[in-house]
């Protein structure tokens, strides 16, 4: 790639941005609308599950085979691709007739999303080089999540409120055609130097072990122990394959030595438990805040404020905090933060009380907008650049992981306390196991925070970069002689 001038790297970012955002407000705004399409298309617990995580699921099972794809046969080119898919999706989302249509075209949508943010991030990697400028580029970067957050629950409220919750997937037609006219114009075109081949039994393995686990969970509370057993051993079998077969491989779809960089490992398991905080606070949130007090999608909207500005606030300053200081102290605060959220709801019913609802929803507000920059920036930072979209492809699939799996934990927990019994009735002691799921992941991201961004990690992860870089020099000569 060229180098670009100081304003058109900033396009570039601002575009790149864009694509997240719609994909980010895609999932805030769902969470607003959940209480409504349940009534309009009569869905249980497990069918508002099933609307988040076929989304998430497929982005998960696809963003790895995205990322490496567009390292081959151009980051511009997928990126576009992904932006017309996406859009496509949203229009057939908004169009759906029931419950199950409404799930096929999220995944859908989730097809077009998965060429969407890694490869929009390895386009800012390969833009901004400086490590300094890099880390404050993705400090924006976290902050678009912030606005998505304060954003996608008022804008979601207001149209669910208005005029019905298929209104919520019309936001983003206009986005998305501004972001493909805007990238076919001014985002130039890169590819890694050497082609990586597809790998396509990796990625059937990919797709079998997170389907069947994310079923299994989902569905474990309304079937028979004897019917989701087998489910759990297909994706103990499928993550054997991974392990196994994987490393045999020149170019694998998952490139088991990045693994061997405590700080990376380290970023994709915080990913994982992060984004599972999310994802199952944000689906406890809006059930709790609608159907237990009665609120409406844009009162609800705006209860969600207090965790969504912190959000906004915080992720660029982690971004500068990691270009100055490192991840540690931004991955201590998000740890610290996150974790003391779970415990107001888990020990004391936080959701009981105006003041602790809005205290814990403060607190996970700031620990979300602390994390996201770290964890970025430890995952593309100490990769070979020719494989950045690959590492980019790592870290964007723990997140989306992470959050089908908190989603399928926490409403699987949920579905199991409330039983027969009416969410008015039942619901807070019925959350509160899952409100303690969220305090270990919080404790997860402290814990991994100090100990995967100190000296020690520093040097795995460097170890780990000269034994990728020479094999990619290698072959690059070999290819061009």
């Amino acid at each position: 790639m060229p180098e670009l001038s100081h304003r058109r790297r900033m396009l570039v970012l601002a575009i790149c941005c864009m694509s997240l955002l719609i994909v980010s407000l895609d999932n805030t705004v769902l969470n607003v609308a959940l209480p409504s399409m349940q009534q309009d298309l009569h869905a249980g617990t497990s069918g508002l599950q099933w609307t988040i995580d076929a989304y998430t699921l497929v982005l998960a099972s696809l963003l790895m085979l995205a990322g490496s794809t567009a390292d081959r046969i151009g980051r511009k080119r997928v990126f576009m691709a992904g932006l017309v898919v996406f859009t496509i999706g949203s229009v057939l989302c908004s169009l759906a007739p029931n419950l199950e249509a409404l799930i096929a075209f999220r995944m859908v949508q989730a097809v077009g999303g998965s060429m969407l943010n890694p490869v929009a991030m390895s386009i800012i990697t390969n833009t901004f080089t400086d490590p300094r400028e890099r880390a404050r580029a993705i400090g924006v970067w976290g902050a678009v999540v912030g606005i998505s957050m304060a954003a996608g629950p008022l804008v979601g409220g207001l149209l669910v409120d208005s005029v019905g919750w298929r209104s919520i997937f019309w936001i983003n037609l206009p986005v998305g055609l501004a972001a493909l006219l805007l990238t076919l114009r001014f985002v130039p075109e890169s590819r890694a130097p050497r082609a990586r081949r597809p790998d396509p039994v990796g990625q059937v393995l990919v797709i079998v072990l997170f389907g069947s686990l994310t079923y299994a969970i989902i569905e474990a509370p309304s079937t028979p122990f004897r019917s989701v057993a087998p489910l759990a051993v297909v994706a103990l079998a499928a993550l054997a394959g991974l392990l196994v077969y994987e490393p045999r491989r020149n170019e694998p779809l998952i490139d088991l030595r990045f693994f061997r960089s405590a700080p990376f490992s380290g970023a994709t398991v915080i990913a994982i438990s992060a984004f599972a905080a999310l994802g199952g606070f944000l689906f406890l949130s809006t059930l709790y805040l609608q159907n237990v007090r009665g609120l409406s999608a844009l009162e609800a909207g705006l209860w969600m404020l207090p965790m969504a500005v912190p959000t906004f606030l915080c992720a660029p300053l982690s971004g500068r905090l990691v270009g100055t200081r490192g991840p540690r102290l931004p991955l201590l605060i998000a740890g610290f933060a996150m974790t003391t959220s779970g415990v107001l709801f888990a020990a004391f019913e936080a959701e009981t009380s105006n003041v602790t609802l809005f205290a814990g929803y403060v607190l996970f507000g700031i620990g979300f907008g602390f994390v996201n920059a770290p964890i970025t920036n430890t995952a593309v930072s100490g990769m070979p650049r020719a494989q950045a979209g690959v590492a980019a492809a790592v870290a964007s699939t723990s997140r989306q992981l992470g959050q089908t799996l908190g989603v399928a934990v926490v409403g699987a927990v949920l579905a199991s306390g409330v039983g027969s019994s009416s969410y008015r009735e039942a619901f807070v002691s019925a959350a509160r196991p899952g409100w303690w799921v969220l305090v270990v992941c919080g404790f997860a991201v402290l814990v991994l925070g100090a100990v995967t961004s100190g000296r020690w990690a520093r040097g795995t992860a460097e170890r780990t970069a000269q034994r990728l870089e020479p094999v990619e020099v290698r072959q690059t000569v070999g290819t061009s002689g």
